[in-house]
């Protein structure tokens, strides 16, 4: 158990044996460090579970979150005879491009 009691401490165990399952060699240290390691999260996990969130708001982010987008808005586009006129190819008063994938006309 961990110190307040409250949720199991993960053993070493417990470290060896999900290392075995995911096929990864810890020596003895790891698999001490390891079992501190997790048994301290899940503590934390056991706090936050604890706490009292019946007044809470549900949110999907921790802050505010405004949208970075500008509005859309008509604004005058370049003269289709001057963009032409800097393409490398045309075709039809289109730009033209090499056909690719075999395409057909």
């Amino acid at each position: 158990m961990t110190g307040d009691g409250s949720s199991p401490a993960i053993s070493g165990d417990e470290v060896a044996y999900v290392a075995r399952l995911a096929r990864l060699e810890l020596s003895a240290g790891e698999v001490e460090r390891f079992a501190g390691e997790l048994s301290a999260i899940l503590e934390h996990v056991e706090a936050v579970r604890r706490l009292d969130t019946a007044e809470a708001a549900p949110m999907s982010h921790v802050v505010e979150v405004a949208n970075v987008l500008r509005p859309d808005e008509l604004q005058p586009c370049l003269d289709r005879s001057i963009v032409l006129a800097a393409a490398p190819a045309v075709e039809s008063d289109r730009f033209k491009v090499p056909r690719i994938l075999g395409e057909q006309p």
